[in-house]
């Protein structure tokens, strides 16, 4: 079974920020300005730590050596998961399919109002909704 490396990602107004999970060792932090970037710097960034670990007489994951790793993404607030993927699913389809209103939707991924849990949970499953159906696609 493939290793879980867990990025907690962030929205912080104009991009992203993340960190890795507490099975990589260390610190590792990083950003980038779009969701696609921020995929591509997580595996950077990881491996840039892990080189420089080696590099200093450390020892690294074996899970890293052989590549049996995976990423997970984990949002740490409304405004990160509506802008990691609003290239994909615009606001108006999770407005239909979660019920929400447009308008405070935009207000979530904007980071100008935090939603209740409730309204979280309005809006992931709104997105399960859409994925749902997209796979019945054949």
């Amino acid at each position: 079974m493939k290793e879980q490396i867990i990025v907690n990602v962030s929205w912080c107004g104009k991009n992203f920020s993340a960190s890795l999970g507490d099975n990589v060792p260390g610190a590792v932090v990083f950003t980038a300005g779009s969701f696609r970037e921020l995929r591509k710097e997580a595996q950077e960034a990881l491996d840039f730590h892990f080189e420089g670990m080696r590099e200093d007489g450390e020892d690294v994951p074996s899970w890293w050596l052989s590549g049996e790793y995976e990423f997970v993404y984990q949002y740490t607030d409304v405004a990160s998961l509506l802008q990691a993927y609003s290239d994909l699913v615009p606001l108006v389809s999770i407005s239909r399919a979660s019920g929400i209103n447009q308008r405070l939707l935009s207000h979530y991924a904007n980071g100008i109002k935090r939603p209740r849990p409730q309204q979280r949970q309005r809006i992931v499953d709104g997105i399960h909704k859409i994925g749902r159906e997209l796979l019945t696609v054949v």
